[in-house]
């Protein structure tokens, strides 16, 4: 009889301390998950102060042209194709 009662006193406390291995597992992890998401947005955070820093902005110029033709232009660069008839006088010769 006190063999059985043994045995199960050992069943019992091997059961147990499973159980609060799995607990304590769990919590950690649940520790990791949260620890982990405050990170993600502390990054995104991050990277929303970071890229504010540059500033976007458009500008739209219409620019009126003598001849038709297709045109390029760059802006603050020195590039320049003059008139269609110097085009095509620098091509004849």
């Amino acid at each position: 009889m006190d063999c059985e009662k043994c045995k199960l006193a050992e069943k019992r406390f091997r059961d147990e301390s499973a159980l609060a291995m799995a607990e304590r597992t769990i919590r950690r992890l649940w520790i990791t998950i949260l620890v982990l998401i405050v990170l993600m947005a502390g990054m995104c955070v991050g990277f929303f102060v970071y890229e504010a820093q540059f500033e976007e902005y458009s500008e739209t110029t219409e620019i009126e042209a003598e001849q038709e033709g297709s045109y390029n232009f760059v802006a603050g660069g020195d590039l320049s194709y003059g008139t269609e008839s110097e085009s095509q006088a620098d091509s004849q010769d």
